[in-house]
């Protein structure tokens, strides 16, 4: 994709999908959700994207992640995303980190880790699907405040 005003190409990188992803938790965040966002892209195209919605519909399961995946299984008519990336704001929990390795995700990106509820906690990766690649850190610190704001406002 070519910016007119500058003839520069702009890439759809790791730090772009995380952005979108914060978009998302920032909506989980005005509608007094846990604010993590989610988003799937394929292709560099984003497939699905949500936020948690576990208080919206009292699903304990709802969160970004989860919802994220089911439509993306929706949009590629399959159960696999095997040529697929998630985009997720916070690593994800062990249910979550599980979802991926049944669809095969090949690649897992998280801003923030999770030293209390994140699948990292376990001390292993076997959780996720062996050929998924991992990175972190991409907008940790934006992730973070927004996690931290919103615990700090429930804590008041």
């Amino acid at each position: 994709m070519m910016n007119q005003t500058t003839n520069r190409l702009i890439l759809f990188d790791d730090e772009y999908f995380m952005r979108i992803a914060l978009q998302e938790a920032q909506k989980a965040y005005e509608a007094k959700e846990v604010p993590v966002g989610a988003v799937v892209v394929s292709k560099n195209r984003i497939i699905a994207k949500t936020h948690n919605q576990v208080e919206r519909l009292k699903d304990a399961t709802a969160h970004a992640e989860m919802l994220a995946l089911t439509a993306a299984f929706n949009h590629v008519g399959g159960k696999y995303l095997n040529d697929c990336a998630l985009y997720v704001t916070l690593e994800p929990c062990l249910m979550c980190a599980n979802a991926t390795f049944w669809a095969k995700l090949s690649k897992l990106v998280f801003a923030t880790s999770d030293p209390r509820l994140g699948y990292s906690r376990l001390g292993c990766s076997s959780v996720l699907h062996p050929k998924t690649k991992v990175h972190a850190g991409i907008l940790e610190l934006e992730c973070q405040n927004i996690l931290q704001l919103f615990f700090a406002e429930l804590r008041e």
